[in-house]
This record gives structure tokens, sequence and C-alpha cells, in this order.
């Protein structure tokens, strides 16, 4: 059973940084694209960062870019998205997410497993 569990959320100041890790279990993923998306009251779930397990390769959307920076530690199944000069529009539950997405990595519904979420909260 593939469990996907989310840790490092918490309350920042504007400018202050982050880091969240999602912890894999269940199955070998290097054919999966491991995805953060974001949800914020009252908006819809935003893609935030995504890495392909096997070559490492990333992407991100351009609000976050240059700031967030997406990872992952194959030997511990972890995955990490370390968050810089956070602002308050950062605001969000965070998602883990896992699939064998080929195409788009930013449509959510390409994801197969997702974990609970940990709250992101920025204060300005």
């Amino acid at each position: 059973q593939v469990q996907l569990v989310e840790s490092g959320g918490g309350l920042v100041q504007a400018g202050g940084s982050l880091r969240l890790s999602c912890a894999a279990s269940g199955r070998t993923f290097r054919r999966y694209v491991m995805g953060w998306f974001r949800q914020a009251p009252g908006k819809e779930r935003e893609f935030v960062a995504a890495i392909w397990w096997t070559g490492g390769s990333t992407y991100y959307p351009n609000s976050v870019k240059g700031r967030f920076t997406i990872s992952r530690d194959s030997a511990k199944n972890t995955v990490y998205l370390q968050m810089n000069s956070l602002k308050s529009d950062d605001t969000a539950v965070y998602y883990c997410a896992a699939g064998e997405v080929s195409g788009i990595v930013t449509d959510s519904r390409k994801y197969d497993y997702w974990g609970h979420g940990t709250q992101v909260t920025v204060s300005s």
C-alpha cells in the first residue's frame, strides 16, 4: 500500500524559509513523477513543483521558480521541497503526490497517490 507522509510545515515570517519532506513507501518509485501541490482556502489546488524520480529532472511554475527547489533522496525514499523567500501568497496546505505521469505534470489528475497535506502559513 502506497503511503505519502508530509512533514515540515509551520508558521514562518515573510522572507523566511521552510523545508517540507514527503516520505514515500509501499512501492518503488523509479518510474514515477513526484509532485508538490498546494491549496489555499477558497482556491483550486495549484501545482508547485515536480521531479522525475529517475534522472532527477525538475519543473516549476513561474510563481515559485527561483524560490522553491524540489529534490529527492533515493536512499531514504523521500522528496523535499525547499522554500525560500516565502510570501504571504504561499500560505496553503501543501500536498505531496506521486504518479506515472506522462505529458503534463502540472495536472493533479495525473497523479495516483496523495499525502494528507501539511499546513504552511506565512505571516506578513
